[in-house]
């Protein structure tokens, strides 16, 4: 694990809420992440099909992950949006794939694209606010 993306690792080892949701971390490196997920039953709504909820929480995961793999100080969400593009469904092993686009300033965005194997399931972009060093 390199200096730059150990920020990322580490504050996903304490993201309890991805973590208890069975979210895997695959990589996070230089404004770019990738988080699995696999749907399980209490993510399925009424309809039968993953709640949106559960479809957006891995894309912020994602978002996070790679906002924080340049270091350089805590980076939270200052806003987000998503694209729900096709149903997901029970058992299916969801990827979000996460890319820094432009940083400016302690801002920036970033775009996620949540997948099923080749399938888009969702598109998601997020804006970043880099927190102002406090010590």
């Amino acid at each position: 694990m390199s200096a730059r993306n150990e920020t990322a690792w580490r504050m996903f080892e304490a993201d309890r809420a991805s973590k208890n949701l069975g979210m895997r971390l695959v990589t996070a490196d230089h404004g770019t992440a990738v988080v699995e997920m696999t749907v399980g039953p209490m993510m399925v709504n009424g309809h039968g099909i993953a709640h949106g909820g559960y479809v957006f929480t891995l894309a912020d995961t994602a978002f996070a992950c790679a906002c924080n793999a340049e270091g350089g100080g805590v980076t939270v969400a200052s806003g987000a949006d998503v694209t729900f593009v096709a149903a997901a469904r029970e058992g299916d092993e969801l990827v979000a794939t996460a890319h820094e686009r432009t940083v400016f300033g302690r801002s920036g965005l970033y775009d996620v694209t949540v997948r099923r194997g080749e399938e888009v399931i969702a598109e998601f972009r997020g804006r970043s606010r880099t927190l102002p060093d406090r010590t």
